[in-house]
């Protein structure tokens, strides 16, 4: 895939410190030269959040990105499907990065924003599809319980065979570990994007998302 040369950088936001120095393209080493070169050459197209810091460890940003690669753009599931479980992800960990970037593909998606906005606000969202609602609860039980009940587990199994299934558990569990590098790490948001979370401001939030559960009907 082609991209634009001006999407070769760091996007900057100056007006977050990060804790953790974000090198630009002409102070990389050779090895962290040739990770960045294979995310712009990828489909993402440009170096933005958590790879911002696995950088400083060239062999762990490299998996890193090749594993992402796969996760967001290569598994099984629908894009619509896996954004969601995504959402759900970045909004249990107050993920201001995360939330931002894939709120946009969610919706490019076809994710609907009623959705989106319900678990923005963290008021029990109501879905047009079934698929939609599964997700939601597999990713919210998993979150907030470290389980998923049979009942949520054998639905997701049952439409998306076991390696949809598999997919969709790493695909929760690796957005975990990128919100809490953002987190942990002060990862600015691009662009100078603004917060959109209800933690936003807080210094650290005295609690994480709850995830509300389904509305009652569970569809629109």
């Amino acid at each position: 895939m082609a991209h634009d040369h001006q999407q070769d950088h760091f996007p900057e936001d100056e007006t977050v410190t990060a804790r953790i120095t974000l090198p630009g393209p002409e102070s990389l080493s050779p090895e962290q030269r040739a990770v960045f070169d294979a995310v712009v050459r990828g489909p993402r197209g440009v170096v933005v959040g958590p790879l911002r810091a696995a950088i400083h460890s060239p062999e762990l940003a490299d998996r890193w990105q090749q594993l992402g690669e796969f996760l967001r753009y290569r598994t099984s599931l629908p894009a619509r499907l896996n954004e969601l479980a995504i959402l759900v992800t970045a909004r249990r960990w107050n993920s201001e990065l995360e939330w931002s970037v894939h709120v946009e593909a969610a919706r490019k998606a076809g994710l609907k924003e009623e959705a989106i906005e319900a678990i923005r606000q963290g008021r029990p969202p109501r879905f047009a599809d079934d698929d939609e609602s599964e997700i939601y609860a597999f990713a919210r039980e998993l979150q907030l319980h470290g389980q998923v009940s049979e009942e949520t587990y054998r639905a997701v199994s049952k439409r998306w065979r076991e390696r949809g299934v598999v997919e969709l558990t790493a695909v929760i569990g690796y957005y975990t570990m990128v919100s809490m590098t953002l987190n942990a790490h002060r990862i600015p948001l691009p662009d100078g994007m603004p917060p959109t979370l209800s933690s936003a401001g807080d210094d650290v939030p005295s609690t994480l998302s709850a995830l509300a559960p389904l509305a009652s009907e569970g569809r629109t």
